[in-house]
This record gives C-alpha cells, structure tokens and sequence, in this order.
C-alpha cells in the first residue's frame, strides 16, 4: 500500500470522529439537560486526546515524507497531503495534557455563560474565563514557537490558514480611513427621511420557525441532510452530510431570528456544497473562516438585505404574521433591513457599523493574548471602546462583554475573520452577478439556483485544495480587497 493510501486511511478515520466531535458540540448546545454538562466535558476532552494522539503518532512524519515524494498523485491528492501537514504541525506543537485541559476548561466555561450572560454577571465568569484564557496563551506560545509566528498569529492559522495581524492591519486601515463619514452621511441621510415602520409584534416563535424553514428550503438547504434549532448563540455545526443550524427567538422582533437563520443557512449551504468524495479527508474540509464567513454574509447582508430578495420574500413575510398595511410593504422592509443605527449587539448590527464591532474585538483579544491587558477590566475596555468606534456605551455586561460566545468556548483569533468574510462576500457576489445575470432577476422571483450554482463552482466545490487567495483570485480576479465592499456600502447606504 503506498504511503499516501495508508494516510487517506487514517485521515478519514480521524475525519469521523471530528464528525462526531461536531454532533456532540451540537448536542450541547441545543438538548442536553444542564446536569450532563460535566460528563460531556469529559467525553469531548476524551474524543480531542484522541484525535491528537492521532494526529501526534510519529508513524505519520515518515508517511507524509514518502507521499510527498510520490510522483504519481493528482493536484487534489497533493493538496491533501499538504493540509494533512499543516494539521500535524498544528497538533504536535501542544502536548497531550494541554489539549485535555483546555478542552475541559472550555466545556466548563461555555455553559456557566449560558447562565452568565442573562444574569449580567461578568464576575461569576471571570475566573473560569481566566483559566481558559491563561490555557490559550499556553496554546499560542506553543504554536508560535513551532510555526515560526506570533503568538496571536498562530491562533488565527487555525481559522484563517495563512493568516497574519500583517494582512488584517492593513485591511482594516483602510476600511477605518472611510467608514467613520460614511456612517455619518448614511445616518444624516436617514434623518432626512420618515423612519419605516417596525412591524409589531408579539410573532409566535412556531410561525418565525416555519418562515425561516420556507426561506432556508428556497435558498437550497436540503432537510434531509441538516435541521434547524434553538441555542443561546446562533451557529451551524454538525458535519457536512449532517448540517445543525441554530437560531435565537425573540417574540418581539422576528427580524433577529430570521437574519440569524439566513446567515447560517450561507454556512450551512457551503458545508453542503463540499466535495462528497473528499469527505473526512483535510482537503475537503472549507478552506477557512474568512471564506466560510463570506459565504453566510454573501446571503444574509448582500443577498438578503437587498431589494431584489425583499421584494420576493416580503408577501411570504406578511403571511406568516398576518400582517396588513404599509409596514409589511417591501420596500418598508427593505429599509427597516438596512437602517444604520449605532447599537450595542454584533449580531444584530448593520454593514455599516459591523467591521467596528469587529475591530473593537480583534483590539482586546489582542491584548489579552499578548497580556497587555488585564482580563477583569475587560468590561471597562469594552465600554471605552464602544464608546470610541461606535459612539454608543453599553448599559450593561450582557450587551457589552457577555454578549459573544466565542472567548468562553475558546475560539480566539477567530473575530477578525468575520469582516474579511464581509469584504470577501461582496467581492464574490459582485462577480458573481458579473458572470451570470440571471442572478439578480432570479433573486428577485425567489429562484436562488444560479447563485447557487456560481457559488458550488467557485468556492464550494474547491473545498481546501487551494489557498483562500487563489479561490478569491480565480472566482473575482483579484485577492481579498477592499475596494469592492466599500463600493458596495456605498451603493446600498449613500446612493439609492
């Protein structure tokens, strides 16, 4: 059997119990009672020890050495044995017991914010926050050290192989050069207008569920591989034949669960999208977050918060609340989607003010990380830099530090990757609707097919095999850039 055989084995064996790492994360989140919290954590940590014992067998340096040399693979295979090594030297910077001790500390950590968050008590947290923290600094010096990065940067290659605070520095420069007077003209511009009607409510949560079910089916997600539920944060999870969206309900605004639903069904329909032939293996894996990202606000924001979806969706929106009058007009609706507004939550914030919410968090954790700032005054932080990118403060910890899920389960480095996901989203949907114009006029009619179809052809079907920059370079011309998005939020906030 040739050393590339033997890997593809053991990479698809590690590939399904990833699979049911994801299917018990799921589960923990959405229907496991509270009192099975401490053995999950421990059946999570037990599955991570696992998975890294795999991942860390020596047997597997001399297998890659020889695969790399086999002259008789194909461009995918080669690439798979290039994500098979990057996900080696990933595990084999940190020791076993590290791996167990974290995992558990986050298991921990993520369902006490459960409770945490709504109580408004950043002080219960704070200690077990610190134990996770303190870990992910272990984590990170034991990356940097290995991968020849800085601490902040190895975290990132996790979500955003190939990732550096370089790249993002500069991005980030340039949409903070611009953004700060387009808010202000976009909110001066509103002013000068009647501000839409919000719809009123109270919408029964079985009715919000059945509309993002009509609307997730319309955009292509297929029920009989994946299912829609409730958890504390939005996500998508599961596996890529087994796709778990999640959403949050508010019976006085519908809007906050159904712009959730449509953001993770664009995660959900790239998990679906993946290569079936390359499942369980590295390579058919998506390529990182800032694609994965791009791919669930391409349909929330650029798809979903046009006009050309409002006007197809708003008869389906009316319905299902039973709603009369202009309030329930598309174009109404169409302006209530896209009102800018300086407010406290990420996920609910517009295009406008949602890279400060970013950055604002790509700042602390920053500074957490390389211990330039101490974590109980996190919430202090937090105000001061509310106050500065976004002009509003926090009334509280559950709509300032609490709010995100991500520190308390561990996911650092992740944030930044979700405005890169915004810039790559409108650089994609822009060719997109470039290379075929059926597009737009098929969004309009509720037909999502050759969105779709552009989508499983030029990020999808690539999976891993290439890095983010070549797919953004083959699919738009160019690497992630600004320019677009920025043309983009003009567009859509300044011009009609």
């Amino acid at each position: 059997m040739s050393a590339y055989r033997t890997l593809h084995e053991r990479f698809a064996r590690l590939g399904a119990l990833g699979e049911a790492l994801g299917i018990l994360h799921w589960d923990a989140a959405t229907t496991m009672p509270t009192g099975g919290a401490a053995a999950r954590g421990e059946q999570l940590a037990t599955l991570k020890v696992v998975l890294h014992e795999g991942l860390t067998d020596p047997a597997l340096s001399d297998l890659l050495g020889e695969a790399e040399g086999q002259n008789d693979l194909d461009a995918w295979q080669r690439a798979n044995v290039a994500e098979m090594r990057r996900e080696v030297a990933h595990a084999t910077a940190v020791p076993v017991d590290l791996v167990a001790a974290i995992s558990k500390a986050c298991s921990e950590c993520e369902m006490l914010w459960r409770q945490a968050r709504p109580d408004n008590d950043f002080a219960a947290i704070l200690p077990h926050l610190e134990k996770v923290l303190s870990l992910t600094r272990e984590v990170a010096a034991a990356k940097a050290a290995a991968l020849g990065k800085s601490p902040y940067d190895a975290l990132l290659d996790s979500y955003e192989p190939g990732g550096s605070t370089t790249a993002i520095d500069g991005l980030f420069a340039e949409l903070a050069a611009v953004l700060p007077g387009m808010i202000d003209q976009a909110l001066s511009r509103q002013a000068s207008r009647p501000a839409p009607l919000p719809p009123k409510g109270p919408f029964a949560i079985p009715a919000q569920r059945a509309l993002g079910i009509a609307l997730m089916t319309r955009l292509g997600f297929d029920f009989d591989r994946g299912r829609l539920d409730v958890s504390a944060h939005p996500f998508t999870g599961g596996t890529s034949s087994d796709v778990r969206v999640t959403t949050r309900y508010d019976e006085s605004d519908f809007r906050q669960a159904l712009m959730g639903v449509l953001h993770e069904c664009g995660h959900a329909l790239y998990e679906l999208g993946l290569p079936a032939q390359w499942a369980r293996q590295p390579v058919g894996a998506a390529r990182g977050m800032s694609l994965h990202e791009s791919q669930s606000l391409l349909i929330e924001m650029q798809v979903c918060r046009g006009r050309e979806f409002v006007s197809f969706a708003a008869p389906l929106i009316r319905d299902a609340f039973g709603g009369t009058g202009a309030t329930w007009d598309a174009e109404n609706l169409y302006r209530l989607g896209t009102r800018v507004e300086r407010s406290l939550i990420r996920v609910d914030a517009d295009e406008l003010t949602y890279p400060a919410h970013i950055m604002l968090r790509y700042r602390l954790e920053r500074a957490l990380i390389a211990g330039e700032m101490a974590l109980a005054d996190l919430p202090r932080e937090w105000h001061r830099g509310m106050r500065e990118l976004i002009g509003v403060s926090p009334p509280s910890d559950t709509l300032g530090c609490l709010q995100d899920i991500h520190w308390y389960e561990g996911a650092w480095g992740y944030f930044p990757t979700y405005t890169l996901g915004a810039m790559n989203a409108a650089q994609l949907f822009a060719a997109a609707k470039a290379a075929d114009a059926a597009i737009p006029a098929g969004i309009a009619g509720g037909d999502f097919t050759p969105l779709l179809l552009w989508l499983r052809r030029n990020v999808h079907e690539k999976a891993a095999s290439r890095s983010t920059d070549q797919i953004m370079a083959e699919a738009t011309g160019r690497p992630t850039e600004t320019a677009p998005y920025i043309a983009h939020l003009r567009a859509r906030y300044l011009g009609g």
